[in-house]
């Protein structure tokens, strides 16, 4: 195993554990769901500033009204798309409205304002810096073959459904596959949008969670 594999390996290690803990039935709420997750973002943005070696090269914005602009109507878009998906799973599934009421459940433990500052400025960012910045672009690099960067972008957004198991929230996992698939796709197509990327993901989740829930 190569330095950098071992490194990816401990770091998605890491952000598994930290998913467990904050989603598994034996663990959720104790203690507070958004001082985890917020301990989680620190940890892995900073293993992944830690162990990108050109970290000027991760963190460069071109055209940063572009990237703000472009990060904006991705994350309305994706809104759109989970608002539809919504009405539709609600008609398949009987099981959906109630899963997700679940994960709107995890409002609590503090006030609707300070949730949407963690998710804006902490949460989504550092999430979309770890997946995306850090995860996929490192395996893009690592793995063999021409295709590479397709396995990056497939398993990342893999393992980032995955991660979310242990909730054991058919819908929540679906929600994370869907919004794992839209930000890597769009990755693996352009990543020099990777700073269009944070900004759709922190905004994303303020609008779906608190700001305009579905």
């Amino acid at each position: 195993m190569t330095p950098d594999l071992r490194k990816l390996a401990l770091a998605v290690g890491l952000a598994a554990f930290f998913w467990f803990y904050m989603f598994s039935p034996w663990t959720s709420g104790r203690p507070n769901f958004w001082l985890v997750m917020s301990v989680a973002a620190v940890v892995l943005s900073s293993l992944c500033l830690a162990f990108t070696p050109d970290r000027k090269a991760l963190l460069k914005i071109e055209k940063p009204l572009l990237q703000v602009a472009a990060g904006v109507i991705i994350a309305f878009a994706l809104w759109g798309i989970f608002w539809i998906g919504d009405k539709l799973s609600a008609m398949i599934f009987d099981f959906a409205r109630g899963e997700v009421d679940a994960v709107y459940a995890m409002k609590t433990g503090l006030p609707q304002w300070g949730i949407t500052l963690l998710l804006l400025f902490l949460i989504g960012p550092a999430e979309e810096l770890f997946w995306r910045g850090y995860v996929q672009r490192t395996l893009s690099r690592i793995l063999p073959g021409k295709r590479a960067a397709d396995f990056a972008f497939l398993l990342t957004t893999l393992v980032y459904a995955l991660v979310h198991i242990w909730s054991f929230n058919f819908m929540l996992v679906m929600a994370a596959m869907v919004a794992g698939a839209v930000w890597g796709l769009i990755y693996r197509l352009r990543p020099g949008l990777l700073p269009a990327l944070v900004v759709s993901h922190a905004l994303w989740d303020a609008l779906v969670f608190v700001i305009y829930p579905i």
